[in-house]
């Protein structure tokens, strides 16, 4: 693993654990605010909990195990879209500027959602970087012209070896 892999993930990572934790501890109190996102998706999504609280609690949960996941470099792809998938609501959520009526309050929850819209970027790329070794659809491509080409070539040395028949 490069330095850059080594050092960046765990601190990319950090912020979750530490807000994961935090959501997992208060969810009482964050419920209030996540509650108009978090009931539209619920009434849409069965496997979702019911209880605004313990959606905040799963989110947080979701966010401290793939972020250690992340941190620690173990499937470090499929966490940092875990991730990913509970920065979003968690975003709309907790930094609505738009609804703002105090220009500071509008100011400082504009520079939280940018900033966790830059978090946003850095976690799909995490989730894109194959740390040097080919995708699985750059492997399952190249296999199969492998294939292809050692078929084509048994069957050269197939027939090289058959012998001649006689012209009639």
């Amino acid at each position: 693993m490069s330095l850059l892999r080594a050092t960046g993930r765990p601190m990319l990572a950090s912020m979750f654990v530490a807000g994961g934790l935090d959501s997992l501890r208060n969810a009482e109190a964050v419920a209030p605010v996540a509650d108009p996102v978090v009931q539209p998706v619920t009434a849409r999504v069965d496997a979702l909990p019911d209880s605004t609280v313990r959606a905040v609690r799963l989110n947080g949960a979701v966010q401290v195990a793939a972020g250690v996941l992340l941190g620690i470099g173990r499937m470090p792809r499929l966490a940092a879209l875990a991730i990913a998938a509970t920065l979003v609501p968690t975003t709309l959520a907790g930094h609505r500027f738009w609804e703002e009526e105090d220009p500071e309050q509008r100011e400082q929850q504009r520079i939280h959602f940018l900033k966790n819209l830059s978090m946003l970027g850095g976690l799909l790329i995490a989730a894109d970087d194959t740390a040097g070794s080919p995708s699985l659809v750059w492997r399952g491509r190249h296999g199969t012209r492998d294939v292809r080409r050692r078929t084509r070539l048994a069957g050269y040395a197939v027939r090289a070896r058959m012998p001649r028949l006689p012209k009639s």
